[in-house]
């Protein structure tokens, strides 16, 4: 009952936080002070919200590099295809949690240019980078696709490591687990790919 009761006060305050702020683009948002207090009772922190923030767009191009290995066109080998299949299939819910999240607490989906640079996140490809690679095919595609996934689950991987430090939210922490575990398994069967085994 009491749990009942702090969810309906916490439901209740992002309601009336979020239509007493509207923001610049015609939408509402909330206050600082009052998101402040909502993650304050929810157990949520800043590195909790940045890595929601910044794991989205890094899942995001995951999923696309993933789509570039399922296009035909791109001719990838039965082993790229199977991992494309389960990087989109497991990251893709990941980022409707982590969205789910940040609308709960009333932050805003992506972090402050200001404070983050998108482009040098840990693992992120370049514009260039993701356009050479949609030009490969055959072989040449699966060996540049498994190594810039290597170098894109390995920067996931630091950010997970961070948060797992950093972070309160005991959900977080569990999906960043989650990203842990699951990414290096991948790693290390890409590695083996490479390898030729």
């Amino acid at each position: 009952m009491i749990r009942r009761y702090v969810a309906a006060a916490i439901l209740s305050c992002l309601a009336l936080a979020s239509s007493a702020c509207g923001d610049d683009h015609g939408g509402h948002a909330m206050a600082p002070a009052a998101t402040n207090a909502v993650m304050k009772q929810l157990g949520v922190n800043g590195a909790d919200v940045t890595f929601a923030q910044m794991m989205i767009p890094h899942h995001e191009q995951a999923i696309e590099m993933a789509e570039l290995a399922l296009d035909p066109k791109a001719g990838a080998g039965a082993e790229v295809r199977a991992l494309a299949t389960a990087i989109r299939g497991a990251q893709d819910p990941e980022i409707t949690t982590m969205k789910g999240w940040l609308s709960s607490w009333g932050a805003p989906l992506a972090p402050d240019p200001a404070k983050h640079d998108m482009s040098k996140m840990q693992g992120m490809m370049s514009a260039d980078e993701m356009r050479a690679l949609g030009q490969q095919t055959g072989a040449a595609f699966d060996k540049r696709w498994l190594e810039m996934m290597i170098r894109h689950h390995e920067g996931a991987i630091v950010m997970a490591k961070d948060v797992t430090s950093g972070g309160s939210f005991a959900s977080v922490k569990t999906l960043a687990g989650q990203v842990i575990a699951g990414q290096q398994a991948e790693i290390d069967q890409m590695r083996r790919l490479l390898a030729g085994g």
